[in-house]
């Protein structure tokens, strides 16, 4: 029987085995493939899959997905970058400490003179919100501003850049910093230039000549703004550091009522909000019609031609011998059993519905059930062997090979014409003979 894989000794149509020598040399080539052979072969997928993760963990990281849990300076968050710490020695000795998410909530413990700190992380606040909370509250603490919020609060302060170390030059009178005296490392700096001196602010822990780690003034409504330049001086991880501690509860502590303000989405305006192409850098926009022309054109360039495809008889014959050998050595690389012997079946089904003259259209049930009446054999039996059995192993799947070819044969053996031996005249025993 012809079709099968290459690893298969099956007998012939005509009962005979192939050779052992053509066995082996088969056996040496067509193996299963090692785990070797099959990451080389799908190396380029695994490379590919590779790039996807590392360029997945550097997204996170550069939008701070892997930095610690909780909400950086949340009252309560105890993670490092939480402010539970300060939030906890503040109730302690009295002060009552309200957590917020939303402007309203804020500005109404404002009115009732409570100190505001407030801290924008996304810079979710824009200028008209800024004024409102800063009309209202009489001292107001604004940790780590953004660049919107010193133009809102503070017209001439401007970032300046990390400190060089710690800083232990106070250089103003505010008497929180007196009683801190020092600050720890990573502070951030601030700029105040004359107008804003003009106007009153005045920077203190001055970095040399870079800048200050605190500038504190007067807002527009007489209120107290004091600008912390860094979140190191509130975080649980570096409160303790040099005089943090102390610089944090002089700027928190000086009212009864304490309003830890962190802004929600609820305090963005959707109408205010920018647009994507307002968020684009102006040069997206051209480097993405240069990408798409050089896409259509590449594709005009590689493309053969243009309208339906035409059908060309090639001048090609390939033998149906080299087409089965191809196919059966393809599944042997790839492991294929079930799919080699679905083609062994196919061929043996064929073959047996050929034999007993049954129609092409006939039910893969009506075959086996006349296989089973013309072998003598259980339909059960015959239905395993043509449909349900799956190979485990190679041995099992020669195994099933030879069963499948000795089923055909000896379907096709039941349907030759039985010869008998012709009748002796002379013997008077023999039933068939006749006297002369």
């Amino acid at each position: 029987m012809s079709g099968g894989p290459p690893t298969t000794a099956v007998p012939d149509r005509a009962g005979s085995a192939r050779a052992p020598t053509e066995q082996a040399a088969d056996a040496a080539t067509a193996v299963t493939p090692t785990f070797r052979a099959l990451v080389r072969r799908r190396r380029i997928w695994i490379v590919f899959a590779a790039v996807l993760v590392l360029g997945a963990i550097v997204a996170l990281a550069i939008q701070g997905g892997l930095r610690p849990p909780g909400v950086p300076l949340g009252a309560d968050n105890p993670a490092p970058l939480g402010s539970m710490a300060l939030v906890e020695v503040l109730r302690d000795h009295g002060v009552s400490v309200t957590e917020s998410r939303s402007l309203e909530s804020a500005v109404d413990a404002a009115e009732r003179g409570a100190t505001v700190v407030l801290y924008d992380e996304f810079a979710l606040l824009d200028e008209s919100r800024l004024d409102r909370i800063a009309g209202v509250a009489e001292r107001l603490v604004v940790v780590e501003p953004g660049f919107s919020a010193l133009e809102a609060l503070a017209p001439g302060v401007r970032l300046a850049g990390v400190a060089s170390g710690p800083i232990d030059d106070v250089a103003c009178e505010l008497p929180a910093a007196e009683r801190a005296g020092s600050l720890g490392d990573g502070q951030r700096l601030l700029t105040v230039d004359d107008d804003a001196r003009a106007a009153g602010w005045q920077g203190c822990f001055r970095d040399e000549e870079f800048g200050f780690a605190l500038v504190s003034g007067e807002g527009d409504d007489g209120g107290k703004v004091t600008l912390v330049a860094a979140t190191t001086v509130f975080a649980n991880e570096s409160i303790d550091d040099a005089g943090n501690a102390a610089l944090a509860i002089g700027l928190t502590g000086g009212s009864d009522e304490l309003v830890w303000y962190l802004p929600g989405l609820g305090d963005v305006d959707a109408a205010e909000a920018p647009s994507i192409a307002e968020l684009t850098p102006g040069w997206v926009s051209p480097v993405m019609v240069l990408l798409i022309a050089v896409v259509v054109a590449a594709g005009i360039w590689r493309g053969r031609r243009f309208g339906p495809l035409v059908t060309e008889n090639l001048p090609v014959h390939v033998p149906a011998g080299e087409t089965s050998e191809g196919r059966a050595r393809l599944y042997a690389r790839s492991a294929a059993r079930g799919r080699a012997l679905d083609q062994l079946r196919i061929g043996a089904i064929g073959g047996i519905a050929e034999a007993l003259k049954l129609p092409r259209a006939a039910e893969l049930g009506a075959v086996t059930d006349a296989a089973a009446r013309a072998t003598g054999r259980d339909e059960a039996s015959v239905r395993r062997l043509l449909v349900d059995t799956e190979p485990g192993d190679d041995h099992d799947l020669i195994e099933l090979a030879a069963e499948l070819d000795v089923l055909e044969r000896e379907v096709r053996a039941t349907l030759r014409p039985r010869f008998t031996r012709p009748a002796d005249p002379a013997d008077p025993t023999d039933p068939a003979g006749r006297r002369p």
